[in-house]
């Protein structure tokens, strides 16, 4: 049976970038109030929950006065986004709400702006982005993206499945993060950031009223990255019928479950490989996501949360929580600890 609620987490390079612009002490600040162990930054496979960096955006937006991690010359100052959310409630449809939000972030931001381009039944929402540091120029195309798609799939009322999303600079390390972020293809390497979707989404009319939108950004910043998440992509279809595997005996194999998705095994492996993936990667991740979850909300033992995951053996639970998070889940939890 499933749990109503993802044990989602974040990878630790989110982390790193939101803090990137803070002083030391400013930075050690935001990671102790948000209790993330400072040395998860240097293992590049760690994980928080979904929760820790939603607080931790929270903070950082407190701490510079700017909702964009202080990546834009001109700062997006805290309140800006709800502002900006409250000005889309009398917009005809979407595409009059998204053309709107659009141009009210070009008055928040200086060296990034979108642009929204429809073609027949294809909509494309790129990016110019004249941030010259190439690591601060991705997370600034990063986030925008997420807050647009975010938002967008908010005026909607449901996911706006992308078709494709592109980058301009190289795979990065964290790539498969975007597969649980946008869906679809990805591409790198491209001349300007973007994502593109069917355009049949601009056409809805809008029909989210003041309760709606007091909801959304009460949840915000995790309704905006988590919310609305890729429910058909094979990465997620795998996850869940593993999470219904978590405290069974054997989880079910790849052969197994490709044939209950109804795909051949080779198939399968390629269309995760098209995502990112790897069915042990997904296998690693659902584990560690949970591990965390039950290491900072639960009082189980360390060694009943191995055996509950599957681990029959207690040394290898240490080893993999080790490998995946750069420290042993006894000092994972003591470090982190419930988020209050």
């Amino acid at each position: 049976m499933h749990d109503t609620v993802e044990k989602d987490t974040v990878s630790i390079y989110f982390v790193g970038a939101a803090i990137a612009r803070l002083a030391p002490a400013r930075a050690g600040r935001v990671l102790r109030s948000c209790a993330v162990p400072p040395q998860l930054l240097g293992n590049a496979q760690a994980r928080v929950p979904a929760a820790t960096f939603a607080a931790l955006w929270r903070e950082v937006a407190a701490e510079l006065d700017d909702e964009f991690f202080g990546l834009d010359r001109r700062r997006m100052k805290v309140g800006s986004f709800a502002l900006l959310c409250h000005a889309l409630l009398d917009c005809a449809g979407v595409e009059h709400a998204l053309r709107r939000a659009l141009r009210g972030m070009r008055l928040f931001l200086d060296d990034i702006d979108g642009e929204l381009r429809v073609d027949g039944a294809r909509a494309e929402l790129r990016l110019r982005n004249r941030i010259a540091d190439p690591d601060s120029r991705r997370f600034a195309d990063e986030t925008y993206l997420t807050l647009m798609h975010g938002l967008l799939c908010w005026l909607v009322g449901q996911r706006v499945d992308l078709d494709a999303v592109a980058f301009t600079g190289p795979r990065p390390a964290h790539a498969r993060e975007y597969t649980r972020m946008f869906g679809g293809a990805l591409h790198f390497d491209a001349q300007l950031a973007s994502i593109r979707f069917a355009s049949g989404a601009l056409a809805r009319p809008l029909r989210q009223d003041r309760a709606a939108l007091r909801r959304f950004l009460d949840a915000a910043p995790q309704s905006v990255f988590l919310k609305y998440r890729n429910e058909h992509s094979w990465t997620l279809r795998l996850r869940r019928r593993l999470r219904d595997a978590v405290g069974q005996p054997r989880w079910p194999g790849l052969s197994q479950l490709a044939a209950e998705l109804g795909a051949s095994p080779s198939t399968l492996r390629r269309r995760l490989d098209a995502e990112g993936n790897s069915f042990q990667d997904i296998k690693d991740q659902l584990r560690n996501d949970l591990a965390i979850d039950l290491l900072c909300n639960s009082a189980l033992s360390v060694d009943a949360i191995g055996a509950h995951l599957g681990f029959h053996d207690a040394s290898a639970f240490h080893r993999a929580f080790r490998r995946w998070n750069g420290l042993q889940p006894g000092e994972y939890r003591l470090r982190a600890g419930p988020l209050t």
